[in-house]
């Protein structure tokens, strides 16, 4: 059960309300070359508008470091945002606290939108200092969070204002926690997870985590190549973290003590060189050669994953199985992705997954669109996976 306001449980007609939104979106040549962030804040920001409110954007972009950093304006965004918004016009603040910022706030009326600059340009921000925070307080009546994927960080913008202005979440952040609660929290069972990447060491607290919530974990990607040699399996010239046993043995020792079945490779796609288009056979894992590199889940071991996926409730994912970029190593990650959004799609399966290479494995699956819940949140999401307190969300409880 949420403990937390939304857009249901507050007054906004007439009211200046502050929506901390995030706007640090990818930029190529001077454009922004994927708008996915700012098309999902615009059904929050349309929706407070058409209730009346005075709707006031904040955003930082880039690690400007406290220093006003033209090459970090967010004013690029604007045009991007108005598109979004319908082509609605946008006031753009050239600062966000201070007299510009309030000139702009002023000149609204109900209904009407603006962007103030990058909060980070003042070294309040991430310091989450009080005062800056007063200073933004002082422009809005209210405040809605709606940047999940900026909440684990305690910073003036996500923490410090929920502190001072009568606060609720946004859309795409109620949805976003509803979909995390019911993965982990109170999820329907079984429950499994399926993780992947390069590194057990980046993935440490995530693997604690998971093992003693979900009854299946799939591990895929490097990371596998790292558990198979604390096993004693010859990886060949495989990419692993040897010096990890301890910690791998301690993840397995923990998912046997929870009854977590973890689900390892049992074959492999293997290649002498990684680049596209390079000669590979399949191996099963007790075969690998000496001078061959792991670089994809083999088809029995995608059998595995496939078959487990189609018997459970729950999904989370997180982390490419294989070297995905360069085909044709993508395949065990394209055809598990397709796997979990047939199941979705036939309604036997809620499924989440999030990460910056997992979203862009499912864009390149082209399944994106059928999963349950695709979250963009990327540090936020993983440290909510590994089970860590965000204190952007731990601000907006009641």
């Amino acid at each position: 059960m949420r403990s937390f306001r939304t857009l249901d449980d507050i007054w906004v007609s007439g009211k200046r309300v502050l929506v901390r939104v995030d706007l640090n979106v990818p930029f190529s040549e001077g454009k922004v070359s994927d708008t996915s962030r700012i098309e999902s804040i615009a059904p929050t920001l349309l929706e407070l508008a058409n209730k009346g409110a005075r709707v006031i954007a904040l955003s930082h972009f880039g690690r400007p470091k406290g220093r006003v950093t033209p090459a970090m304006s967010l004013k690029p965004v604007v045009p991007h945002l108005s598109t979004a918004l319908g082509g609605c016009e946008i006031a753009f603040g050239a600062d966000c606290i201070g007299a510009e910022a309030r000139r702009v706030v002023d000149s609204l009326n109900a209904g009407d939108f603006a962007l103030l600059e990058n909060t980070r340009f003042h070294a309040g921000e991430e310091r989450n200092d009080g005062a800056f925070a007063a200073a933004l307080a002082e422009l809005g009546e209210l405040y809605v969070n709606d940047a999940f994927s900026a909440s684990h960080r305690a910073h003036a913008s996500t923490t410090g204002l929920a502190l001072l202005l009568p606060a609720a979440a946004g859309r795409l952040m109620a949805g976003e926690l509803a979909a995390l609660e019911s993965v982990l929290l109170t999820p329907e069972r079984p429950v499994m997870a399926v993780v992947g990447g390069a590194k057990v060491s980046t993935k440490i607290d995530l693997l604690t985590n998971l093992v003693e919530r979900v009854d299946v974990l799939a591990i895929g990607g490097a990371m596998a190549n790292t558990f198979l040699h604390a096993d004693g399996i010859n990886i060949g010239a495989s990419l692993a973290e040897k010096d990890l046993r301890a910690t791998v043995d301690t993840i397995s020792a923990k998912a046997k003590e929870t009854g977590c079945r973890l689900l390892l490779p049992s074959d492999g796609v293997v290649a002498r060189e990684f680049v596209s288009g390079a000669d590979s056979k399949i191996y099963t894992i007790d075969a690998i050669p000496e001078d061959g590199m792991i670089l994809d889940l083999g088809p029995g071991t995608v059998a595995e994953i496939k078959k487990a996926i189609q018997g459970a409730q729950t999904l989370v994912w997180n982390g490419p199985l294989g070297a995905f970029e360069i085909p044709p190593f993508d395949a065990a990650t394209s055809t598990t992705a397709r796997t979990a959004a047939e199941a979705t799609k036939a309604g036997g399966l809620l499924s989440v997954a999030g990460g910056g290479d997992t979203v862009a494995a499912l864009h390149n699956a082209g399944v994106t669109a059928d999963f349950s819940y695709v979250s963009m949140a990327g540090g936020a999401f993983f440290e909510w996976l590994e089970g860590k307190t965000l204190p952007g969300v731990e601000a907006l409880k009641d």
